[in-house]
């Protein structure tokens, strides 16, 4: 009957870390896609917030070692190798106190990181330039464009706010931000447009906000809405792999135990 429920435990072990190293490799996939996305909005969050360029450069140390930790487990579990279940066994511990650590750094920090993007996006919008001046301002605009027409909204809090850009304001008829822009879907999809673009029809020699073909609400609460989404999507997946993490800690102990009291038992008594 021991004999037996070793097995099963072995085995669950095993199952346990496949699927580890399957929940590793998404979270190696999240933190490589923060660092590589340069379209979304996730490209302002990367530039507004240093404390989430770390997050993601965790996430994929994280996310590599975790899917480390699982090969090691299965190798250890089916060979029932004791030196690589103890190893496996202290690294995920250190793991799971990594994660916990993280996630609270950023609870705790989610009020600062909303004033970072929030500064960063009214930057984006002062000095927003039709020719930028450098490859970094033009995919930073790049990006906010893709936000504007992608969730169908126009400046941080309101539309109002592109009203601080002087070389917009400084325009002697209509003219709006054109990723702003009310437009009809094409074949499901946003058109992205860039720069700002003129209204043909005024007849207008001064620039109102009140006159532009623009969508009125801003993109704060949509952003935020979005990122609530996605990090619930994230939480989950942390909360299923620290689940697997506390189970696998359990099997490995009484896997080693198991190992360790075989050795004893074939020692010679005297």
């Amino acid at each position: 009957m021991g004999a037996a429920c070793i097995k099963v435990t072995k085995y669950f072990l095993f199952l346990f870390n496949l699927l580890f190293f399957i929940l590793g490799a998404v979270i190696l996939g999240f933190g490589v896609w923060i660092v590589a996305d340069k379209s979304s909005f996730v490209s302002v969050l990367q530039t507004s917030s240093s404390s989430l360029q770390v997050g993601a450069y965790v996430f994929i140390a994280v996310g590599a070692i975790t899917m480390l930790m699982g090969l090691l487990g299965c190798i250890g579990a089916v060979n029932e190798v004791r030196c690589l279940l103890g190893l496996y066994f202290v690294f995920l511990l250190l793991i799971l106190i990594a994660q916990v650590t993280v996630g609270v750094l950023f609870y705790f920090n989610t009020d600062k990181l909303k004033q970072e993007v929030g500064s960063m996006v009214m930057n984006i919008i002062q000095n927003y330039k039709v020719n930028a001046s450098s490859s970094r301002e033009e995919s930073l605009q790049e990006a906010w464009d893709y936000v504007q027409a992608q969730v169908e909204c126009c400046g941080w809090a309101s539309f109002y706010n592109w009203t601080d850009n002087m070389e917009l304001m400084n325009a002697t008829e209509i003219t709006y931000p054109c990723s702003c822009e009310i437009t009809q879907e094409e074949d499901n999809q946003h058109i992205v447009k860039k720069g700002f673009c003129k209204f043909s029809n005024s007849t207008m020699d001064e620039n109102l906000p009140e006159k532009w073909p623009v969508h009125k609400e801003g993109c704060m609460k949509k952003v935020q809405v979005w990122l609530q989404e996605n990090l619930g999507i994230l939480l989950g997946v942390c909360v299923g792999v620290a689940v697997i993490e506390l189970l696998g800690l359990l099997l490995s102990i009484c896997l080693c135990q198991h190992i360790h009291s075989e050795d004893y038992s074939k020692v010679p008594k005297y």
